[in-house]
């Protein structure tokens, strides 16, 4: 694993759509037309157009339940309509490197469950894995539908230094945010239809299509029409609205497990006409929930005897069981030797700069200069269990300083990063706001991705928190066909 001192530490922020010169900010060649349009823009239109945005979500049912909240209410998640916009040769690289990235994670998940060639090649520690909370000792050795374990990965990614792209972290069990993805842009087209006539923007809108074509992929052997359900913990989950949205676009049931049930290892969903035979469930449910026979016997989400269903290769869950140790945080830093060693090529794109708590070097580091780091839970998700250094209070430091010392294994610290900002239209005008990034990679029989992704906004004023439960919003992320795509 490269250590943090090899590399360099990105500091410096970018401008999305500004570059900032001895004259002053400047739109960049490829926003060129999107800017002079905005600029000719009164606030008071925009402003208009905003609430417009947000009564077309509330008709749509676009709403975020945010855990803990005592009030119980769904939020709308806030709506930007300044869009992120990539040029198609940069867009381009990102999509090689992410390929490769899941490419290496998927031949790694395979391996962690039979060979484990790449423990001994020594290359990452055994503990790593066979002693992860995510690890499934259940699924050793089962063979999945085309060696795929993450059908659907979500990659975050962020831009620092001089505008290069950092991976921030891998989403492999239940990512989710592609349902705001597609409304985000049917919201663009349809407040201003003008700009796609203008710009040419790669579309997003059949990525239903293509989940629907992926999970079909990877149905059991000798199922030649497969019947594929989307599997829901229910209405009181945080992103029930994505289950639904995307059961309904791909024409597929929208169940809960209280609708299925194991007969001879293989799996049925109750239907007025009778037991109906299901192939591929998509699951949004996480593993500990999924089979009461297996892991959390108080579990009445899931569905008795899957586990079972799935050894004995008569359906396959998606994504596979046990996919969560390759998103694991400490996993993350030896993500670019995967890739060397199952590839055998060099990364395209570049982990951030960590430092691994468990390592006793890492960790002196790390309590030495806590007041400079970003210092997450390796299986934190949302913005919580997070501390940002240079933000933090004497008390917060001083607590997170005694939660490290006492399990150390538990974190990992990164440089605090000047993310790259956007312009957003807030309260005082148009104003920069940091952003990242999170394409969506669909593998099956083949690897496929929509341009773009989800544009995450922390619309608080110097915040670098972009999550929805932490108050942040979306973007309409734009891929610039060839000849609009000068940068």
């Amino acid at each position: 694993m490269t250590t943090p001192a090899d590399l360099p530490v990105p500091r410096l922020a970018v401008d999305e759509l500004l570059a900032h010169g001895t004259s002053g900010s400047l739109p960049r060649p490829h926003v060129e037309r999107f800017w002079n349009w905005l600029m000719s823009q009164s606030p008071e239109s925009l402003s208009q157009a905003r609430q417009d945005a947000d009564l077309l979500f509330r008709r749509v049912g676009i709403t975020f339940n945010v855990y803990g909240d005592e009030a119980g209410a769904e939020r709308l998640i806030p709506f930007d309509l300044i869009p992120r916009i990539l040029p198609s040769n940069e867009w381009s690289i990102l999509e090689k490197g992410l390929r490769q990235r899941v490419a290496a994670l998927n031949a790694f998940l395979q391996d962690a469950y039979h060979g484990r060639r790449i423990i001994e090649a020594g290359v990452i520690p055994a503990d790593l894995i066979y002693c992860n909370s995510q690890y499934r000792p259940e699924m050793t050795g089962l063979e999945v539908p085309r060696e795929v374990w993450a059908h659907i990965s979500g990659v975050d990614l962020v831009r620092a230094g001089e505008g290069e792209f950092y991976v921030l972290e891998d989403n492999l069990r239940v990512p989710s945010g592609v349902s705001y993805m597609i409304e985000d842009r049917k919201v663009m087209m349809r407040l201003f239809p003008e700009l796609f006539s203008m710009n040419a923007v790669a579309p997003v809108e059949h990525y239903p299509d293509l989940l629907l074509e992926h999970l079909r992929s990877v149905a059991p052997a000798g199922v030649d029409d497969p019947t594929v359900v989307v599997l829901t913990p229910g209405v009181f989950n945080s992103a029930y609205f994505e289950h639904a949205y995307l059961a309904q676009q791909m024409g597929v049931e929208l169940v809960e497990g209280q609708d299925l049930f194991v007969s001879d290892h293989r799996v049925f969903a109750k239907t007025t006409q009778g037991p109906q035979r299901i192939d591929v469930i998509y699951r949004r449910i996480d593993d500990d929930f999924l089979d009461p026979l297996v892991f959390r016997s108080d579990s009445t989400l899931g569905v008795p005897g899957l586990v079972g269903a799935v050894r004995s290769g008569r359906v396959t869950v998606c994504n596979a069981i046990g996919t969560g140790i390759a998103d694991d945080k400490a996993v993350y830093p030896y993500v670019p030797d995967m890739i060397r060693f199952y590839l055998s090529e060099e990364p395209i794109l570049s982990n951030v700069p960590t430092w691994v708590c468990r390592r006793p070097d890492h960790l002196s580091y790390v309590l030495a200069n806590l007041e400079e780091l970003v210092v997450k839970e390796t299986h934190g998700a949302g913005g919580y269990g997070m501390l940002i250094g240079p933000l933090a209070t004497r008390e917060q430091l001083s607590d997170f300083r005694a939660r490290i010392q006492s399990q150390p294994s538990n974190y990992i610290a990164q440089p605090t990063l000047a993310l790259s900002t956007c312009p957003t239209f807030v309260e005082e005008g148009v104003a920069p706001r940091h952003v990242d990034l999170r394409p969506f990679v669909l593998s099956g029989e083949k690897v496929s991705m929509v341009p773009g992704g989800l544009t995450r906004v922390a619309l608080k004023k110097g915040s670098l928190v972009v999550n929805s439960s932490q108050g942040g919003g979306t973007k309409d992320t734009w891929v610039l066909h060839h000849a609009e795509s000068t940068r």
